[in-house]
Parts: structure tokens; C-alpha cells; sequence
């Protein structure tokens, strides 16, 4: 099918920043990032599923570790998204230092007032 809306003398240009070894790279990027965020997902899912299962008195210690590891692997995976697939990889290193410092310190706050009001509404309910 002839495409009609481009002019026959500059079609060069629909194409000229793309041939087959760069899409070939970027599909091997592509492959890259979702092993890796799918093995940081199973792990996730694999500890969340076995370490609530076999709880007992003794083992709840353990659960404050188990959580804070899933919001550190959720924030290594939403950065390792930006820094991939939003293109902040190829950034200089003090441009991705202005652009994460803020949503990092933001995602803490975040956190802390999330842990802090559960902890606070969970001493009210259940002296």
C-alpha cells in the first residue's frame, strides 16, 4: 500500500533514524527489562505468598523486613522503568540526580505518613 500523505522525494525521511541493527538493540533492551522486572515481580510474589504462609508467633519478626523489602524492590523497579523506557539513562548524571532526588524524598514522605497512620489507627482499634 503507497502511502499518499508523504512526498515521493523525501519518503528517505519516515525512516532515516531507524534500521534493523538499532531496532534489533532495542528489542534486546526491550527483552532486557522485562526479565529483569518480572525476576524482581517472582521474587516479590514468592516471598509475600511463602513467608505470610508460615507465620507463627516466633516468625513475625520477620514481616517488617519483608515489607519494607517490597516497597524498596517496588521503587527500584519505578526507577529502572524511568531510567529505560522514559530515556533518563542516557541523561547526564546530575540532570537524573534533579529529576529522582525530589520523587525519591516525595515516595519517603509517602511511605513514612503511610506507616505512620497505620501504626497510629492500628493502636486505636486494637489496644
Amino acid at each position: 500500500m503507497v502511502r499518499d500523505d508523504l512526498d515521493r522525494d523525501h519518503a528517505y525521511s519516515v525512516g532515516a533514524n531507524h534500521d534493523e541493527a538499532h531496532g534489533v538493540e532495542i528489542r534486546k533492551m526491550v527483552w532486557k527489562v522485562t526479565a529483569l522486572l518480572t525476576a524482581i515481580t517472582i521474587v516479590e510474589v514468592l516471598t509475600g505468598a511463602f513467608v505470610k504462609q508460615f507465620t507463627d508467633g516466633t516468625a513475625n519478626s520477620i514481616w517488617p523486613f519483608i515489607k519494607w523489602s517490597f516497597i524498596v524492590l517496588t521503587l527500584v523497579k519505578a526507577g529502572y522503568i524511568v531510567l529505560k523506557f522514559m530515556h533518563l539513562g542516557d541523561e547526564t548524571k546530575s540532570f537524573k540526580y534533579v529529576l529522582l532526588t525530589p520523587y525519591f524524598i516525595f515516595m519517603a514522605y509517602l511511605i513514612f505518613i503511610l506507616l505512620t497512620e497505620s501504626s497510629y489507627w492500628n493502636t486505636i482499634l486494637f489496644p
